[in-house]
């Protein structure tokens, strides 16, 4: 990607959709406006945190693209709450992930301010937006479409149906699927997920490897031959987990010229930090030395990005301090700067993953 483009985050993973659909999250509206809806919320809803998440926070904090999800929560999550909506069968999780689908239809038609990002025209309307000369009320944020989880792929084939909707990225698992092992429950791909590799190359669909256990993790990068990236995740040098990637893991990534993108919950930084813990025993500077260390393993700073995460489960006092919402992703632009020449810092911000979307995205 030319150095040229603006000065952009490109924000790799948001359930905006699944906050929408099972928490009645209005992405329209600023994250604080959320948590006044929210004070005198059901008790199930506590555990989702502060919301840090609004449409109005991303073009603030100059967050100009965003992969946003399709994920459908299995009925075997360990964190399903009573009477959420879950899927027991690949129909179920179909008609999960296409109401999400239809929100990002929606979104995109009643608000002019949203682009769902599905060729290399819907992405360069979104990044002539926020050239130089435009004013901040003309800035787009560029939606482009992950399904975390491929369970709503009824069969490998059906795969073209999603892409004709507007899919352009998946990830095969998420604990589990019926395609490959996932978080807390190793295994390979399985002869589905060998299929649906063919197919997604066939498309040059994104691959994220974000959630995939390790053996198929690697079967995957051995045998995909589309773009491939960790959309979400962590090096398990900083918490040990399957959940996080091993030097290895973001060796062979890079090697592929794939991209991963760091996490903001706190736990993936500190695995040692627990929510009772003082507010700034994260800090933002411990997210910049997460980047470092992808960047110093690999040798260079064009493998790595940013995958929040944020309002994924965990809300604002789950997230580095002293950050408050999505728009203080931009804090990282300084951070950065100390550490890295100004051509890094934009591919780290959003040039990577722009990288990504230019190779992959159909003309």
């Amino acid at each position: 990607m030319s150095t040229q483009h603006p000065l952009i985050i490109v924000d790799a993973h948001l359930d905006i959709a699944f906050n929408h659909v099972v928490h009645q999250r209005d992405f329209r509206q600023p994250a604080l406006k959320t948590r006044q809806m929210e004070d005198n919320r059901p008790e199930q809803l506590r555990d989702r945190g502060l919301a840090t998440v609004g449409l109005p926070d991303v073009l603030l904090g100059r967050i100009g693209v965003a992969f946003g999800t399709l994920f459908a929560e299995p009925a075997s999550s360990p964190f399903i709450k009573t009477g959420q909506i879950s899927y027991q069968n690949a129909a179920q999780a179909y008609q999960i992930a296409m109401s999400q689908m239809d929100y990002y239809h929606r979104l995109a038609d009643q608000d002019d301010r949203v682009i769902l990002i599905k060729t290399q025209a819907d992405l360069k309307t979104v990044l002539a937006s926020w050239a130089d000369d435009k004013q901040v009320g003309e800035h787009k944020l560029g939606l482009m479409i992950s399904m975390e989880g491929a369970d709503p792929v009824i069969e490998p084939k059906q795969v073209e149906e999603w892409y004709e909707r507007g899919v352009r990225a998946i990830g095969l698992a998420w604990i589990n699927t019926r395609y490959a092992g996932g978080t807390g429950h190793p295994g390979p791909l399985t002869r589905e997920g060998h299929e649906l590799l063919g197919t997604m190359g066939d498309l040059n669909m994104i691959l994220d490897l974000s959630h995939i256990a390790e053996k198929a993790y690697f079967e995957a990068i051995d045998e995909y031959v589309g773009p491939i990236i960790a959309s979400h995740s962590n090096p398990r040098r900083f918490y040990e987990s399957d959940r996080n990637l091993s030097d290895d893991m973001i060796r062979r990534l890079a090697e592929r010229g794939g991209v991963i993108g760091a996490v903001m919950l706190n736990k993936f930084i500190n695995g040692s930090w627990q929510r009772t813990d003082p507010r700034d025993k994260v800090r933002i500077e411990h997210l910049v030395d997460i980047i470092d260390y992808i960047c110093q393993l690999v040798g260079d700073a064009r493998h790595v990005g940013i995958g929040s995460d944020m309002d994924g489960g965990f809300g604002a006092e789950s997230i580095p301090y002293p950050m408050n919402t999505i728009t203080d992703e931009w804090m990282l632009k300084d951070l950065l700067s100390k550490r890295y020449d100004a051509d890094d810092v934009q591919a780290i911000l959003g040039g990577n993953f722009l990288r990504i979307l230019e190779r992959s995205l159909p003309s």
